[in-house]
């Protein structure tokens, strides 16, 4: 597939797309005309990148970790470093857990207040 097709079909930028290959996280074969044409396997990988760029891994970090995605295989330092990062993001998912817990007692208070017509003081 195309590039644009490629972006389309992960809704990522072209200019992402270029990015990802720039930082070799995706590969791409050019036509005799210098289009660049990705495999099927390539939405995959994109949807991957972005999961892990959400997940605030750098780009260095996910070449690092790509070839365990590729091959399956690790090495006990890869494996040191993706338990750091899972626990990171468990620390994060843990954050984000109170901040809406803390965003659903405001609703709460807010919705009552409005109801007795008294007006909600932020904490």
């Amino acid at each position: 597939m195309r590039i644009g097709e490629l972006a389309t079909r992960t809704g990522v930028s072209v200019r992402a797309l270029r990015y990802y290959e720039e930082q070799h996280l995706l590969a791409s074969e050019r036509s005799a005309s210098g289009q660049r044409h990705y495999a099927e396997r390539a939405v995959d990988r994109v949807r991957l990148i972005q999961q892990l760029y959400a997940a605030g891994l750098t780009s260095k970090s996910i070449l690092e970790l790509l070839p365990c995605v590729v091959n399956g295989e690790a090495t006990p330092e890869l494996l040191d470093r993706l338990s750091v990062e899972r626990s990171r993001i468990d620390r994060q998912i843990g954050d984000l857990v109170s901040a809406r817990d803390r965003l659903d007692a405001m609703i709460t208070t807010a919705t009552a207040s409005r109801r007795t017509g008294r007006h909600c003081r932020p904490q």
